[in-house]
């Protein structure tokens, strides 16, 4: 089985959707932090797509280890957060318009209780965490090289808007291995 957390109106062929919202392809309505329907070990991809920033900084770490928990040993755990250093290198490289970044620190605000922000990555921290989690093998991934690719979800917010050929990515993906 392979889960698609947060995954809002997105739809992937091929994966359990989880979220709090009511849309018609949701499996599993609930928070990603609970995954009640999972038992140990059961799960062979997880992917999060900006998703894991709405748990403040007090909460991240165990909604990582609920996903641990659920994951087969040697199974992936693909998670894209925003990056705080592509935030930093466009604001200053770019004429230090905060208005262009505000999205990506402190969510978008528009559609009720759980498009708020509260907590920001880099990928030393990122990593560091999945690591003591347990994670190994803990890289880089590019969205372009996925199965679900063809989604066009945050894992590939690029700035300027759209300009995935000349633009920065600002998004952080990170795959790791139980």
């Amino acid at each position: 089985m392979k889960l698609h957390l947060g995954c809002g109106k997105k739809y992937i062929d091929g994966f359990k959707h989880v979220d709090l919202q009511d849309f018609e392809h949701i499996d599993y309505k609930t928070s990603v932090d609970n995954l009640y329907f999972a038992k140990d070990n059961t799960i062979d991809l997880i992917y999060a797509a900006h998703i894991l920033e709405h748990f403040g900084r007090n909460e991240y770490k165990d909604v990582l280890k609920e996903w641990y928990r659920v994951l087969k040993p040697n199974a992936i755990l693909r998670i894209s957060v925003p990056s705080f250093e592509a935030v930093i290198k466009y604001y200053l490289d770019k004429g230090n318009n905060l208005n262009l970044l505000l999205g990506f620190l402190v969510g978008g605000q528009k559609i009720g209780e759980y498009d708020y922000h509260k907590m920001v990555f880099d990928k030393k921290l990122l990593t560091n965490v999945l690591e003591d989690i347990g994670f190994t093998s803990t890289r880089d991934y590019d969205w372009r090289k996925t199965e679900h690719n063809n989604i066009d979800d945050f894992s590939q917010a690029y700035l300027p808007h759209m300009d995935k050929d000349n633009g920065l990515l600002m998004s952080l993906n990170i795959e790791a291995i139980k």
